[in-house]
């Protein structure tokens, strides 16, 4: 675990309207400035609006800011992007993204490249032959060097209730350690939610695809927002 005197960051939110953008912006605004994104900046900024009252009232006072802006505008200044966005849409997203943002700019991807047939969830690389999520990611915002995977098997329920510690772990994937290192540091913030290093980004696969596993046994035998942890 990282220690918990983390240093300051801006972390933009592409997508950060949804659940686990909801999520993510509470769970950080506390110690760092939080961006969240939408295709409608005028979205984004009601959303962070939104984002920030839940978060005084959770807290009483945050040291950091929830604002909101467009999904490519946001990521002009910040520290950490997150990619909270479907896998069909990695092409346009990022393609848009190119030149935008910092090269220093560590790029996360919490996709999961996965549909739903009769059997049920499955693995779209695996059942289509098509790449994993956070390669394409790699493949449209080079360098390869700043992209890392993770968050692929958490709950947004469980992620926007500041209330509650999330007992379980992250798979995190990534080339360079200087990345991996920044965001595991914002992963020990999580409260009950522990970073494990799985191994270098072609191994991304091996988190994306239990998600769908867990949907599964999840719909097959009644279980709410159920997650991952090793013992």
């Amino acid at each position: 675990m990282i220690a918990r005197d983390c240093h300051y960051m801006k972390i933009g939110i592409v997508g950060g309207t949804g659940g686990m953008g909801e999520g993510f912006a509470l769970r950080w605004c506390k110690k760092h400035d939080v961006i969240v994104g939408s295709r409608d900046a005028q979205k984004a900024k009601e959303a962070a609006e939104n984002y920030s009252k839940i978060a005084r009232e959770a807290f009483g006072t945050i040291t950091g800011s929830i604002t909101g802006d467009d999904n490519i505008a946001l990521g002009k200044d910040v520290d950490v992007l997150i990619l909270s966005i479907p896998y069909e849409f990695i092409d346009d997203t990022c393609g848009r993204l190119v030149g935008k943002i910092r090269d220093d700019c560590v790029v996360v991807s919490p996709i999961v490249p996965m549909t739903r047939t009769d059997a049920g969830f499955v693995y779209i690389p695996l059942e289509q032959g098509k790449k994993q999520a956070a390669e394409m990611v790699a493949d449209k915002l080079p360098p390869r060097s700043r992209v890392v995977s993770a968050f692929h098997t958490i709950s947004e329920v469980k992620l926007k209730n500041v209330n509650q510690g999330l007992d379980a772990d992250t798979f995190i994937c990534g080339d360079d350690q200087g990345a991996i290192a920044k965001l595991t540091e914002l992963v020990s913030e999580i409260s009950g939610l522990r970073p494990v290093y799985l191994g270098p980004l072609s191994l991304t696969y091996q988190a994306e695809i239990l998600t769908p596993m867990l949907l599964n046994a999840a719909k097959k035998n009644k279980m709410k927002n159920p997650s991952v942890k090793l013992i």
